[in-house]
């Protein structure tokens, strides 16, 4: 069935109206709001030690977040595909547990288990404070994350198959090195989506974090807790949306950072 011109035209600015009403309407509103003090006032919001403090929060939970991701995501995936593993359907429903579950349960939940008279909280006698500090806001960013590299990589797997695999092992190459030269390369675009999608949650996660996080300056906070205290706390409008703005331009700037590397990719491949 062939769509006439005038039908797709219909579409596309249906199409674009609906992105316009979702999308750009409300990031204009934010930068329109954000800037209307001046460029003074809005450096002067993002540059006060509680933002800068937040974004390097923010940037530290996403450099620890990806790594344990991808090594945990990359392993599953290929034990759900490649192995035998006991439980397969069990597996496949945890992975996709963060997607059904509220990221405000995982922080309750954390803070059972690792809070004051929690199962674990006895850690915290060691002078090691995994609630409202760091590693809680770690480890409720890992959940939320969890699934994101896995189900970007398994289906990636399925598709290219073990034919190549196998032809390495007949030639004498080791795991590692059958895994190096042509596993990894062969799913680096599912990869690369699935670390792409798991820094954007990680940089925009709220409901999980707030749960186990100080919510002080300092450490305890990061951007999306700041745009919170200053918008609810503070009544600084202004000053919230000027935090909202840098967190969108590190979001921004994180996806124009993953288009060029995949660009590369597509270069060299």
């Amino acid at each position: 069935m062939t769509l006439s011109r005038r039908t797709v035209l219909t579409l596309r600015i249906l199409a674009l109206a609906w992105i316009g009403v979702l999308v750009v309407l409300p990031v204009g509103t934010i930068l329109w709001r954000a800037l209307s003090p001046g460029l003074d006032q809005f450096w002067a919001w993002i540059t006060t030690p509680a933002a800068i403090s937040a974004l390097k929060t923010s940037l530290l939970i996403v450099i620890i977040v990806v790594p344990l991701n991808v090594i945990f995501g990359i392993v599953v995936s290929l034990g759900l595909v490649r192995g035998n593993l006991p439980g397969r359907n069990i597996i496949q429903a945890v992975v996709d547990l963060p997607f059904s579950v509220s990221p405000v349960i995982v922080g309750v939940s954390l803070i059972l288990l690792w809070g004051h008279g929690g199962w674990f909280g006895g850690i915290e006698s060691t002078g090691f404070q995994v609630i409202f500090g760091l590693p809680g806001m770690v480890l409720a960013t890992i959940f939320v994350t969890l699934p994101f590299i896995v189900r970007e990589v398994e289906p990636v797997l399925h598709e290219i198959g073990t034919d190549q695999e196998q032809a390495a092992a007949t030639l004498g190459a080791s795991r590692w090195q059958t895994f190096r030269r042509i596993t990894l390369p062969s799913i680096r675009w599912g990869l690369s989506y699935g670390v792409a999608l798991t820094v954007a949650r990680s940089l925009g996660e709220f409901g999980a974090v707030i749960m186990v996080a100080s919510g002080f300056a300092g450490g305890g906070q990061t951007l999306t807790l700041l745009v919170h205290s200053r918008y609810i706390d503070d009544h600084n409008v202004y000053g919230a949306y000027s935090a909202a703005t840098l967190l969108m331009a590190v979001a921004v700037i994180v996806l124009v950072i993953m288009t060029a590397l995949q660009k590369q990719q597509k270069v060299n491949r």
